[in-house]
């Protein structure tokens, strides 16, 4: 097992967003053709391109874009995947890329895209995966209209980016899909979003640290009855750990370092299936509860720079992973 104090990093498994997208379908291989619509719409996207990573040299209005670097196609000659991470992007995401109506992923990761992320995306009637993670983009997330079909959205990653305000409660209202969240590193304000937790019954991972969210952790949160990872560490939560949050039993790995924390931790035992537990350098107070070593599955134990006991229960020694 490892120390209860440590200089912490961002320690969490690299496959965690793996949760998610081993729950997807596979998708359909590149074909010999598109439509003409899809092309024009691709094309948008490179005009918007200040720096194309070379992108001119395939993407040319005179070859089949199912041919183009970066873009698979399904049989019936529709766009099905723009995969274009690390590919030193820059410039603006272009919304045309939401007219693409058989897109099911979109990855346009570590590059350095600038602008907002258009809303035709976030609203797309036909996008599972989302993934923007690692670039400059800024502004806030739009608000879709209520009215708003359900969308089959499944894996959202918008994570170190520019991003601020509040999470608009509409986007999730109409993602019942959704499976995993990462909106990490970023400047989002206000409380912890609970709207997956009802709205998507299969949620699973939810990860929020490096941000500025603040108050106490919601109580809602215990609709996340699949939840099997909650990240919030770095931010301005403080509070309490609430009773419901006790009550996720499906949590593998919570993590909520470097908040206001306060209070004890009697009621840890109840997650059974926790494999990491990282609390460190919080307010939290009182002993570290015997209960603890009945968490059979626990590898990790970061309790350190709290106002806890120091002492480690000796039934901690219980633990299989010791």
């Amino acid at each position: 097992m490892q120390p209860l104090s440590h200089t912490h990093t961002n320690r969490f498994p690299p496959h965690f967003f793996g949760l998610a997208l081993v729950l997807l379908v596979s998708l359909a291989s590149p074909t010999n053709s598109c439509m003409e619509q899809e092309k024009a719409s691709l094309l948008q996207l490179l005009a918007g391109l200040s720096r194309d990573g070379g992108l001119k040299t395939s993407w040319r209005s005179d070859t089949d874009c199912c041919t183009w670097e970066g873009i698979t196609c399904s049989p019936n000659r529709t766009v099905t995947g723009v995969l274009l991470p690390s590919r030193g992007l820059e410039g603006s995401i272009s919304p045309c890329l939401g007219n693409l109506t058989g897109l099911l992923r979109l990855n346009l990761s570590r590059n350095s895209l600038s602008g907002g992320l258009p809303l035709e995306l976030v609203s797309s009637r036909s996008l599972t995966v989302l993934d923007v993670s690692f670039n400059r983009l800024t502004g806030g997330l739009h608000e879709i209209p209520p009215s708003t079909p359900t969308r089959p959205l499944r894996v959202l990653n918008i994570s170190s980016n520019l991003f601020t305000g509040k999470f608009p409660s509409t986007i999730w209202e109409v993602t019942k899909s959704l499976v995993a969240l990462n909106a990490s590193t970023n400047s989002f304000t206000g409380q912890i979003p609970t709207t997956p937790c009802v709205s998507a019954p299969s949620f699973a991972v939810l990860e929020l640290s490096f941000n500025q969210f603040s108050g106490n952790i919601p109580r809602e949160i215990s609709n996340c009855t699949m939840l099997k990872l909650l990240i919030a560490g770095y931010n301005n939560l403080s509070g309490i750990l609430p009773d419901e949050l006790f009550n996720i039993t499906s949590l593998e790995h919570l993590s909520l370092p470097n908040n206001w924390l306060e209070g004890a931790i009697d009621g840890i035992s109840k997650l059974k299936n926790l494999v990491t537990l990282d609390l460190w350098g919080n307010e939290l107070s009182g002993n570290i509860p015997k209960s603890i070593g009945d968490l059979k599955r626990l590898e990790e134990l970061y309790l350190g720079h709290n106002n806890m006991s120091e002492q480690l229960p000796a039934a901690l020694s219980k633990s299989h992973n010791n």
